[in-house]
This record gives structure tokens, sequence and C-alpha cells, in this order.
């Protein structure tokens, strides 16, 4: 009984908390990557200055702190122009959607998924980054739907309330 309980209780809680399965970053980790950019922004090759800056924005993206996030985002967003290589491209069109998702921008976050899977359509990762904002869209739909229902049988009951006591 116990274990069917704490499955049901773990299973509302996956409901409620979406993303659990993507990688989080945390606050140390980002500090080192922008030590990393730092340092080679001055001594550092070209190649090194992009792979510096790729591994901020991938921290930054997976960040707890929503203000880490938007500030990933805006990397991806600013170098995604001057990308050429259809390779970095997928790489970063991935990574703005992982940031899309994780700030709740879910409709953006599947076109970006969806486009970086044009270049690259076996890739796993997206793959699975594309099914889950599928889900999450769909339980964001089914969570409204909810929500409408509830607030339309509240307003109904209220009503007929309100009309039952004029009557007596």
């Amino acid at each position: 009984m116990e274990t069917k309980i704490s499955q049901w209780l773990d299973s509302v809680t996956s409901f409620f908390n979406p993303g659990q399965h993507l990688p989080k970053c945390n606050r140390d980790i980002i500090l080192g990557c922008e030590k990393e950019v730092a340092e080679v922004e001055n001594t550092g090759t070209d190649e090194q200055k992009i792979e510096s800056i790729m591994r901020l924005s991938w921290a930054l993206v997976h960040s707890t702190q929503l203000e880490d996030v938007q500030r990933g985002i805006t990397m991806l967003e600013a170098s995604l122009s001057g990308t050429n290589s259809p390779s970095q491209k997928s790489e970063k069109l991935y990574l703005l959607s992982v940031g899309c998702y994780r700030s709740g921008e879910y409709s953006r976050s599947l076109q970006l998924v969806e486009k970086c899977l044009e270049i690259k359509p076996d890739w796993r990762q997206a793959l699975y980054l594309e099914k889950t904002v599928i889900e999450q869209i769909t339980k964001d739909g089914v969570i409204g739907i909810g929500i409408s229902v509830t607030t339309v049988g509240l307003i109904a009951g209220g009503i007929i309330t309100a009309l039952a006591s004029r009557k007596s």
C-alpha cells in the first residue's frame, strides 16, 4: 500500500515539476565558465573562444536561476546569426530551445528544437527535448482545461445558489 502511495506521489510531483530530467547547473559551474571565457578572451584562439562561450551558454541555459537562463538565451541569439557551420547552428538552436523550455516558453522551444532536428534529424538529445516539450505543452493544456472547467463550475454554482436564494 505504501509503495502505491509513494509511486502516486512521485507521479504527481513529476507532473507539477517539469524539466526535472534536464541537467541543472549551479552557480559555481557558471562562475567557472565565466572565468574561462575571461581567460581565453585575451590569450586564446578563435576556436577556444567559441568553445568557452558555448560552455558558458550551456551552463546558463541549464541554470536553476531564471536570470541566468535569460542571459544564456540572449548570448545564443546574438551569436546565432554569425554561425556558418550547420553543426554549430544545430547546437545553438538546441541550447536556445533548452533555455526557452526552462523559462516556460514552450511553443518557441518546440519551434527551435524542430529547426535543430531539420539539421540533425537523428540527434537523440534534441529528439528527447522535442518529446519533453510536447509533453509539457499537453500537460499545460490539460491543466488549463481543468482550471477552466472548475471556474465555469464555480460560476454556475454561484449563479444557481443566487437564484435559489432569491426564490426563497
